[in-house]
C-alpha cells in the first residue's frame, strides 16, 4: 500500500481562527486596526512587556531595525552566510556593507570567534541568525557587542518559542526580529514582528512601517523620515491571535518529535552513514526544523529525489549567501567560508510540523536510512 505524501512543513489553522477571519472580513475593517493592536499587546506580554510592533514580513523588520540603529552608507554589518538571503539583503538595502563570518560546524550558527575577528572600525552592528530555532551563546554574543559598542539585530525568524537558559528569546537583548511566514511555528500567512527597547524606538518603527507618517489631532499629518508600506493587516493579525494561543503546545510537540528523531536515528547513525545530526538541544531550541548534513558521497539533489520518491517531503535551508550571484558580484568567492560552503551544499531539512506523529518521524528516518545505506 502506498502511504500518503508526508510534507516537509504544513501550517495548521483551526476552525475558530478561520471563523474569526470571516468575522474580520465581514466587519469591513481588514487593514491595520484593532486586531493588530491586540496581537501586539499579546506579543508584548509574552516578551516581558517589551514594546512590539508587527509588520507584513520578517524581512522588513530587520531593515527597519537597522534604520532605527542608524546603520547606513559606510557602515559594516556582520552576519552568517547560512541563512535566507534576506538576512544579508537588508544590509545592502540600507546602504551598508555585508560582512560574513563562517559558521560553527556543530551548531551551524555563526562562529562567535570568527565574528569577533571580523570586526573593524567600520562595524556598527551584528545580525546573528538562530538556525532551526537554536540560539547562539547569548552571553558571549552580547559580551562581544558591548565590548565593541555594536548594535545587535537578532534574526530570530525561526526562534519564536526558543529560550536561552530559561529566558525567552525576544524577552532580553537588543532588537529582535521574528517571522510569521507560512512555514514558521506559528503563522499569520505572511508577517513578522520586531521587539524593541523602548517607546521611542517603537514610535520610529511605526513611522518606517507606514510611509514615515505621524498623525496628530483630527487632520494633522507630517512625514519626517522615508518610510515604506510594511503594515500588518487585521486579517493576518487575526490568524496570529488564533495561532499564538497554541505556541507552548506547538513548541512542546516539536521538542517531542525532535527527541523521537534522535531515538530513531540511534547512536551509530553518524558513524555508519557519515551524515551529521543537529545539536540535540531539547531545552533551548523550538525545533523549527530538523536538519541533517549529508555525507560527501551523495549529492543533495539525488538524496532529495530519492526521498520524494519515497513520499517524504524534503527541503534545504540554506545555500551559502556569499556564493549567490548578487554577492559574487560584490567580491565574495568560493573558499572564503569553507564550513558554510560545505554545509550550504549538503544540508537538508526533514519533515517537522506540529500535527506530525511519531509514526511520521519513523517513516522519515526509515527513508533517510534507506537512501543513505
Amino acid at each position: 500500500m502506498t502511504l500518503p505524501f508526508l510534507p516537509f512543513s504544513k501550517p495548521t489553522i483551526d476552525e475558530a481562527t478561520i471563523a474569526a477571519v470571516g468575522d474580520v472580513l465581514r466587519s469591513g475593517w481588514i487593514t491595520s486596526g484593532p486586531k493588530v493592536l491586540a496581537f501586539e499587546d499579546m506579543l508584548s506580554e509574552y516578551f516581558g512587556g517589551r514594546p512590539v510592533r508587527t509588520f507584513n514580513s520578517g524581512t522588513c523588520t530587520m531593515e527597519i531595525a537597522l534604520r532605527i540603529a542608524g546603520i547606513g552608507v559606510g557602515d559594516e554589518v556582520i552576519t552568517t552566510p547560512i541563512s535566507w538571503v534576506a538576512t544579508a539583503n537588508v544590509i545592502i538595502e540600507v546602504g551598508a556593507t555585508p560582512v560574513f563570518a563562517d559558521i560553527d560546524p556543530v551548531t551551524r550558527n555563526i562562529d562567535l570567534d570568527k565574528l569577533e575577528a571580523a570586526i573593524t572600525p567600520r562595524t556598527k552592528a551584528i545580525i546573528p541568525v538562530y538556525l532551526s530555532g537554536l540560539p547562539v551563546d547569548m552571553e558571549r554574543l552580547y559580551a562581544i557587542a558591548n565590548k565593541y559598542d555594536l548594535r545587535v539585530v537578532e534574526d530570530a525568524a525561526q526562534a519564536l518559542g526558543s529560550s536561552w537558559h530559561g529566558k525567552r528569546i525576544g524577552a532580553f537583548g537588543d532588537m529582535v526580529s521574528f517571522s510569521f511566514q507560512a512555514n514558521k511555528n506559528i503563522t499569520t500567512s505572511e508577517g513578522g514582528c520586531l521587539v524593541l527597547n523602548n517607546a521611542d524606538e517603537a514610535r520610529v518603527a511605526e513611522k518606517y512601517r507606514l510611509q514615515g507618517v505621524t498623525r496628530s489631532g483630527f487632520d494633522g499629518l507630517d512625514v519626517d523620515v522615508l518610510g515604506g508600506k510594511f503594515n500588518m493587516t487585521d486579517v493576518a493579525a487575526t490568524i496570529g491571535l488564533g495561532q499564538f494561543v497554541h505556541l507552548d503546545t506547538i513548541t512542546a510537540t516539536r521538542r517531542r518529535l525532535a527527541k523521537h528523531y534522535f531515538a530513531q536515528f540511534g547512536a551509530d547513525f553518524e558513524a555508519s552513514t557519515g551524515a551529521q545530526l543537529p545539536v540535540a538541544d531539547l531545552e533551548n531550541s523550538n525545533w523549527h526544523m530538523f536538519q541533517l548534513v549529508l555525507p560527501e558521497r551523495i549529492t543533495r539533489a539525488h538524496f532529495m529525489e530519492q526521498m520524494m520518491a519515497r513520499q517524504i517531503g524534503i527541503g534545504y535551508h540554506y545555500p551559502s549567501i556569499h556564493l549567490l550571484s548578487l554577492y559574487r558580484a560584490r567580491g565574495f568567492t568560493e573558499g572564503m567560508f569553507p564550513v558554510a560552503e560545505r554545509v550550504g551544499r549538503r544540508i537538508v531539512s526533514l519533515p517537522m510540523f506540529s500535527t506530525m506523529n511519531e509514526s511520521d518521524v519513523e517513516r522519515a528516518v526509515d527513508a533517510v536510512k534507506s537512501v543513505l545505506q
